[in-house]
């Protein structure tokens, strides 16, 4: 729309625009939106794409972390002093001299079973047969409306379900799927929030806050004055500020507008009344426990160890920034994914469950990939089966097995281009993916 009125000097900002663009595509939003720099508009990218990165006039760089981590400017130029910048992750990524790596080997998928697909017709696939071999790592690619979303998430996910985990989602149409007696259950780990209310945190959703609830009314104080694990819930009655029922925070409605959140006056966000916050652990409330980030309570309950093994997997997946009490509203869709993986990573491992991913590094920077995909592979390790829909390079690079749809999108996509290794993708003369790995 933008393309075609014409205007000038505009500002533009697009927040993550190559989200879910297959590196074909992304090349023609990199030529529309120099297009509209070159009208004389001004254009701010949010981006993590590399190829938007080397296109730009002038790179701006936040961090060094992430969180309380983060928040400084790092580096504010072009992108190729960027490149050259000692101190710049992105510099270093983008420059070559760090790259996104395997911590175990790929592996063959000579002589392992596989979970086969037959006859997927859903949407615009056409009857096509997909394999994806078990305990291995598969990354389906291919352009954007290609079929990837509907093979893996309307047919196999859900055939998956409604044999392992008796959901009641009927699948995409499809005349079968062999090889599900090789697992036990099936995960789809989603960008989707962990709730939808501050009530709703890391803590809750990690089932940590249990543990620390526990803790908490093991305490002397707790003990004297007769408290329980739920006196210091914010859920209930008892232990609560009433005022903001354990919020926090008080919905204010704005009619029109979207609601606004702002502090309780009465527990200054504390979330619980004074009696409650009397009762402390080597020094702390529960609500300074729940204030903690949490490489910070990792250190506090080491010697806790259901707690410990719980928080050093959050650390683990890159999320020793995040507060165990920030409420869900404010963590990203990377983070809320990062949560899902260290949910999983924390139980205890039974293999044979069949993982299936839709684009994990969606805004994610190398640095989080990285992490990203050691944790893949760790669930790999443990006899467990990976199937990610993905457009980032770095990930399909790494893959154990590439399933590729395509050619084009829409009716010009839906079959077979190519399935097998990454050394046999270069000769695919289909693949619009073999020319850019």
């Amino acid at each position: 729309t933008q393309l075609g009125m014409g205007l000038v000097g505009v500002a533009y900002v697009l927040d993550e625009p190559s989200i879910g663009l297959h590196p074909v595509d992304n090349q023609r939003l990199i030529q529309s939106m120099t297009s509209l720099r070159d009208r004389g508009n001004s254009v701010l990218v949010v981006e993590h794409d590399p190829e938007t990165m080397l296109a730009a006039d002038t790179l701006l760089e936040l961090g060094p972390g992430a969180g309380t981590q983060g928040g400084r400017l790092l580096f504010n130029g072009s992108p190729e002093l960027c490149c050259m910048h000692k101190e710049s992750r992105t510099g270093a990524y983008l420059s070559g001299r760090a790259k996104v790596e395997r911590a175990s080997p790929v592996l063959p998928a000579r002589g392992v079973p596989f979970l086969t697909v037959h006859g997927a017709s859903e949407n615009n696939l056409q009857a096509v047969d997909a394999r994806f071999p078990v305990g291995l790592l598969t990354v389906v690619c291919g352009v954007s409306g290609s079929g990837k979303s509907t093979l893996v998430n309307q047919i196999l996910s859900r055939a998956a379900a409604w044999k392992l985990n008796r959901a009641r989602q009927i699948p995409g149409n499809h005349k079968g799927v062999d090889g599900l007696e090789h697992f036990q259950r099936c995960i789809r780990v989603d960008q989707e929030p962990i709730g939808r209310s501050p009530r709703s945190n890391p803590a809750t959703f990690t089932k940590l806050f249990d543990q620390l609830r526990s803790l908490f009314a093991k305490c002397p104080l707790s003990k004297i004055r007769g408290y329980g694990p739920g006196r210091f819930s914010f859920n209930v009655r008892g232990g609560r500020c009433e005022r903001c029922e354990g919020d926090g925070v008080i919905q204010l409605d704005m009619q029109f507008l979207a609601d606004v959140y702002v502090e309780c006056p009465s527990c200054q966000g504390r979330r619980y009344n004074r009696e409650t916050l009397d009762v402390r652990f080597k020094g702390l409330s529960i609500a300074d426990v729940l204030d903690l980030t949490v490489s910070e309570a990792h250190k506090l309950f080491r010697k806790q160890p259901a707690l410990a093994r719980k928080l050093e997997t959050l650390e683990a997946v890159g999320l020793g920034y995040l507060k165990l009490g920030q409420p869900a509203p404010t963590l990203s869709g990377g983070e809320a994914q990062r949560l899902k993986l260290s949910l999983e990573l924390s139980k205890r491992s039974i293999g044979e469950t069949l993982y299936i991913l839709d684009e994990p590094t969606t805004g994610l920077h190398w640095d989080d990939i990285q992490r990203l995909l050691d944790l893949l592979l760790q669930l790999r390790d443990a006899g467990n089966t990976i199937v990610v829909i993905e457009h980032n390079l770095d990930l399909i690079r790494m893959a154990d097995w590439l399933v590729e749809l395509g050619p084009g999108g829409g009716e010009e996509g839906g079959q077979l281009v190519y399935e097998g290794d990454l050394k046999g993708l270069a000769k695919c003369k289909a693949s619009a993916t073999a020319a850019f790995v």
